[in-house]
């Protein structure tokens, strides 16, 4: 066997061979990198090319609210503006608009990167939309008015009427 040529079913270092046994020059296919399941799903909520989202769907989608019947109801209250425009529930969003969205006393502006119509983790849905809001307002940094000491019962009327003032509730001018 010095002809060079190698048996068919001989083992060249791993490597594959051709129809008439001699090597091929392949390598292995690397193997695909895995897809993480949660890019998955937001990928299969996208709406097909051509399909809308309806708004109230969105903002629950990407959890700037807690349910769908949420969503419909800050835009039948004229809590949603989409491009400065107060919007119905059944509105169609599209790529680019920016939403609006007054919730729990704070202003929520998010321009839309991404469609799409179920709802995803909040990594996932972080990369749907650019958030554009106002930082929120500082909290102070002293002590809350009105914490009291525990077993001083309860607070009588001028108590609470001296935490109110000092909450800045009720005006000192107001006296009942």
């Amino acid at each position: 066997m010095a002809s060079g040529r190698v048996s068919e079913g001989a083992d060249t270092e791993g490597g594959a061979h051709t129809h008439d046994g001699t090597a091929a020059d392949t390598a292995p296919a690397p193997p695909a990198a895995p897809v993480a399941p949660e890019v998955a799903a937001a990928d299969a909520a996208c709406p097909a090319s051509g399909e809308t989202v309806r708004i109230d769907s969105w903002i629950w989608s990407v959890r700037l609210v807690k349910t769908r019947s949420m969503g419909a109801t800050a835009c039948r209250g004229g809590h949603v503006r989409v491009n400065g425009e107060r919007v119905k529930p059944a509105y169609a969003v599209r790529v680019g608009d920016e939403v609006r969205l007054r919730h729990a006393g704070q202003e929520r502006v998010v321009v839309v990167k991404r469609l799409i119509r179920k709802r995803v983790g909040p990594p996932v849905a972080a990369e749907c939309y650019v958030d554009n809001s106002p930082p929120p307002p500082p909290r102070e940094a002293v002590a809350p008015a009105g914490l009291r000491d525990r077993g001083t019962g309860r607070p009588t009327k001028r108590d609470r009427r001296d935490m109110e003032r000092l909450r800045g509730l009720t005006g000192p001018d107001e006296a009942s």
